[in-house]
C-alpha cells in the first residue's frame, strides 16, 4: 500500500479520530516504529487516505452493545418497508460511516436466514458499490483495497470511476461535482444489477452540518429538516419494453441518521472492521468540514441533544406540510394529457391551509410541468403565493419555468399551469433504448410495493396541525422561536447563531466569487434537436416519449372519410408510402417545440396545396409510373389537407399557452411533418407519437421525513 498509512488507534475519545491518535507507520511487515503525527501535519497531505482500526484493547476495556445497534438497524429498515430479501446496493466509501453501515445491513441480511450464495461466499442480493472519484493518482489504488475490506465481509464489491468528460471541476465546486456523480454511477450500477433500494451511510451528525449549513443560506424550515429518511431518486435512464414506457426510479434510504459519528466508530470497533479516514475531510477550503470542526468544539451533551430537537421538529413540520400538499394534489389539480395542469383555485381557496403548506403546493405542480427541479423560494415563491390568493384570478404570471394564466371560460376560478419555452427548462432531446423480447430489461419490479408499504407504515404517524412547530415563521425565525418554546436553551441558541454568523461570511465570498457561473444558464431553443431516426424514441424536454416510423401498407381504415371519397380507395390497401410528397425513405426526423408559424402553416394546408405545388410534384414523375404516383400524390395531399383541418380543431381545444410546448416533428429541411399530440401528420404512411411522460412525477415522489 506505497501511498498510505495504516494507523492503530491506541486512545479515542471524541468523533474526531485524528485529532487524538498516535500512529504506528507500517515500514515493513516486521519492523514498526511509534511516530506521533499532529493534526496539522496531516492537512498538508491531501492525496494521502489512512486505514484506521481501533484495538482489542480499548474494545474490551469499552464493551460495545452491538445488539442496541443491531435492533434500531433493523427497526428502520422495517420502517422503509425494506425485508432481507429485497436486492440491496450500499454506497460505500471506505471512512466508518460507510463500513458501519456494511457491518449493520450485512449482519441484517444474514441473521437467522441462510443467504450466503455460491458465488465466492457473498451474501445474496446485497452489492456494496465504490466510485473511484479519478481525482489523485491513489484513487484507484485505495478503491481496491476498500473493496478487498469489504469483500472479505461477504458483500460482493464493484468499483465504478468517475468519468470527468469536462475535466476535473474546480475546487469551490469539487464536493458538490463529486456528490451529482457519485449518485449518477449509483443509480446506473443500481438499475443494471435491477436493485430497487439504495442505502448510504449519513447519521445525526450531517444532519447537524447541514442544518447549520442550510441556517446561514436562509432557508426555512422545510430546508432546516435535512435529508430525507427515504426519498425516491429518478434516474436518467428510460426504457421502452414491449411497447411500455419506463422510467427508472431507486429508493434512497438513510437508515443511520438517528445515530451519531461516535456511534459510527463504535459500530466498527464491535464488528472489528478498519475503516478510511481521509483528512481532506478536515480542510476548512470546504463549507460542510468548516461547520464539522466547529460543531466538534461545541460537543457537550446539553448542545446536541437540543440542536437535535430542533432538527427533528423541523422534520415533523415537513411531515406534515408533505401531507397536506399530497391531499391538496389530489382535490385541486387536473394534469391534462398535453402537457399542462389545471388548478381549481376555488377549492384551493376554500380548503384555507397554511401559507407554507400553500407555497410548497404550489412549487410541487410547477415543478412537475417544468421538470425544473429547482426550489422555488424567495420573492418568487411570494409572487405565486399571492397570485393564487387573488380571487378569481384575471392576470398572466411567468415564474419557475411556467406561465400561469385564467383557464378559459372559468372566470378565473381555474388556473392554468404551462411549460414556458421562453425560460431555462432541460432541452436536451434524451435518446431511448428499446428491448426487444429476447432482452433482459432492467427494471425493478418490486419498487413500488416498497414504497406502498412504507407509506402504509408511515402514514399514520403524520402529526397533527397542533404537534407543529414553525408552521408560520419566517425563515429567520425558527431559531428564535425554537428558544421561546423551550425547545432550546440559551446557550445553545446563542452557540447556534454564532456558527450562523461564521458561516454567513465565508458564504458571502464564495458568492462573490461564483457571480460569472450565473450566466451558464441553458434555454430551449426553438430549433431542431439531432435526428430522430425511425423506430427510434426519445424523451423530448424531460416531458414527453416521441417516436416515428413509416408504415409499409395502408389500409383504407387509416384514411378519413372525406379522403376515401374524394380519392376513390374502395377497400383497397395501399401498398407502401408516398415517395411525391415531403416523406420519403430516407427521411430522418427532428423533435422541436411549436411554434407560431407552425399554425400558420396548418391554416395554410388546410385549405388544400396551391396549383403550382401540385405541378412541381407531378413534373418530378417518370412518364411510365406518372399515372399511378399522381394518384397517389392526390391522396396524400388529401390526406393532408384534411389532418390538418383536424389538427386546427384540436389546437382550439387547448389554450394557446400549453400548445407552445407540443413536440413537433419536422424534416432537414425545417418543414413540418407531424404534431402527434393533436394527431397531425403530413403522409397516411408516417406513423407518429407524443406520450406525455414527465420524467418526475408530481409531488416529486415519495419521501419520508420521520
Amino acid at each position: 500500500m506505497a501511498p498510505g498509512l495504516i494507523f492503530s488507534a491506541q486512545t479515542r475519545t471524541t468523533s474526531t479520530l485524528l485529532s487524538t491518535c498516535i500512529a504506528t507507520l507500517s515500514l515493513s511487515p516486521t519492523k514498526s516504529r511509534q511516530i506521533p503525527i499532529p493534526l496539522m501535519s496531516l492537512l498538508y497531505r491531501p492525496s494521502t487516505r489512512f486505514f484506521c482500526k481501533c484495538s482489542h484493547a480499548h474494545s474490551v476495556e469499552y464493551p460495545i452493545d452491538m445488539i442496541k445497534y443491531k435492533e434500531a438497524f433493523s427497526k428502520r429498515m422495517a420502517m422503509a418497508a425494506l425485508k432481507p430479501h429485497h436486492r440491496i446496493a450500499l454506497g460505500v466509501s471506505g471512512g466508518p460511516d460507510s463500513m458501519a453501515l456494511c457491518v449493520l445491513t450485512a449482519n441484517w441480511k444474514t441473521e437467522g436466514q441462510n443467504v450466503v450464495g455460491d458465488d465466492g461466499g457473498f451474501i445474496d442480493g446485497l452489492l456494496a458499490i465504490i466510485v473511484d472519484h479519478g481525482l489523485r493518482e491513489e484513487s484507484q489504488e485505495e478503491a481496491k483495497m476498500v473493496s478487498s475490506r469489504v469483500s472479505d465481509m461477504g458483500i460482493r464489491c464493484e468499483i465504478v470511476r468517475c468519468n470527468w468528460l469536462d475535466g476535473r471541476p474546480k475546487r469551490g465546486h469539487l464536493q458538490e461535482a463529486a456528490r451529482d456523480m457519485r449518485y449518477q454511477l449509483f443509480q446506473n450500477v443500481c438499475i443494471q444489477h435491477q436493485i430497487g433500494a439504495l442505502l448510504v451511510a449519513h447519521h445525526a451528525d450531517d444532519q447537524a452540518e447541514l442544518f447549520v449549513l442550510r441556517l446561514s443560506r436562509n432557508s426555512g424550515v422545510l430546508g432546516l429538516a435535512g435529508m430525507a429518511f427515504t426519498s425516491q431518486i429518478f434516474t436518467t435512464h428510460t426504457h421502452s419494453y414491449n411497447k411500455i414506457l419506463k422510467n427508472h426510479s431507486i429508493l434512497l434510504v438513510r437508515p443511520l441518521l438517528e445515530f451519531s459519528k461516535e456511534d459510527m466508530y463504535k459500530i466498527c470497533q464491535g464488528g472489528n472492521q478498519d475503516w478510511v479516514e481521509d483528512p481532506t475531510n478536515q480542510s476548512p477550503l470546504f463549507a460542510r468540514n468548516r461547520i464539522r470542526i466547529s460543531l466538534g468544539h461545541l460537543s457537550s451533551c446539553t448542545f446536541k441533544s437540543e440542536l437535535q430537537a430542533v432538527i427533528s421538529a423541523c422534520r415533523k413540520a415537513r411531515s406534515y406540510v408533505e401531507h397536506i400538499c399530497s391531499n391538496l394534489i389530489n382535490r385541486t389539480v387536473t394534469i391534462m394529457d398535453h402537457g399542462y395542469a389545471v388548478i381549481d383555485l376555488e377549492i384551493l381557496n376554500l380548503s384555507k391551509v397554511e401559507d407554507i403548506c400553500l407555497s410548497k403546493f404550489l412549487a410541487l405542480v410547477l415543478q412537475f410541468i417544468s421538470q425544473r427541479q429547482r426550489p422555488i423560494r424567495g420573492s418568487t415563491s411570494k409572487l405565486l403565493l399571492d397570485y393564487v390568493c387573488t380571487f378569481p384570478c384575471k392576470t398572466s404570471l411567468t415564474a419557475a419555468g411556467c406561465l400561469l394564466c385564467p383557464a378559459p371560460r372559468s372566470r378565473g376560478t381555474k388556473a392554468l399551469v404551462c411549460c414556458s419555452v421562453d425560460c431555462p427548462l432541460p432541452s436536451k432531446m434524451e435518446l431511448i433504448h428499446t428491448y426487444s423480447n429476447g432482452e433482459q430489461m432492467h427494471c425493478v419490479s418490486n419498487i413500488e410495493q416498497i414504497i406502498a408499504d412504507a407509506k402504509s407504515y408511515t402514514d399514520h404517524l403524520v402529526p397533527d396541525a397542533s404537534e407543529v412547530h414553525f408552521l408560520a415563521v419566517t425563515s429567520d425565525s425558527v431559531v428564535s422561536e425554537a428558544k421561546r418554546i423551550n425547545i432550546l436553551s440559551e446557550s445553545t441558541y446563542r452557540n447556534i447563531l454564532l456558527l450562523q454568523r461564521e458561516e454567513i461570511k465565508h458564504f458571502e465570498v464564495e458568492v462573490t466569487s461564483d457571480n460569472e457561473l450565473l450566466h451558464e444558464v441553458q434555454y430551449v431553443n426553438a430549433s431542431p434537436s439531432e435526428p430522430l431516426q425511425p423506430g427510434q424514441l426519445c424523451y423530448f424536454m424531460n416531458r414527453f416519449f416521441v417516436t416515428w416510423k413509416l408504415s409499409k401498407e395502408i389500409t383504407r381504415n387509416s384514411f378519413p372519410e372525406e379522403v376515401c371519397a374524394d380519392s376513390g380507395l374502395g377497400g383497397k390497401s395501399w401498398n407502401r408510402h408516398c415517395s411525391c410528397c415531403i416523406v420519403g425513405d430516407d427521411m430522418v426526423a427532428e423533435v422541436r417545440h411549436m411554434i407560431e408559424s407552425d399554425w400558420l402553416y396548418l391554416a395554410k394546408l388546410s385549405k388544400g396545396p396551391s396549383v403550382e405545388n401540385v405541378q412541381q410534384e407531378r413534373a418530378l414523375l417518370c412518364n411510365k409510373t406518372q399515372q399511378i404516383m399522381e394518384k397517389k400524390t392526390d391522396i396524400c395531399f388529401n390526406y393532408a389537407r384534411v389532418s390538418a383541418q383536424r389538427a386546427l380543431q384540436s389546437l382550439k381545444s387547448i389554450p394557446v399557452a400549453a400548445r407552445k410546448s407540443l413536440p413537433v416533428l419536422v424534416n432537414n429541411h425545417g418543414q413540418l411533418l407531424s404534431i402527434p399530440s393533436i394527431n397531425f401528420s403530413h403522409c397516411p404512411c408516417l406513423m407518429a407519437s407524443a406520450v406525455f411522460e414527465p420524467k418526475v412525477p408530481l409531488g416529486g415522489g415519495h419521501s419520508s421525513f420521520l
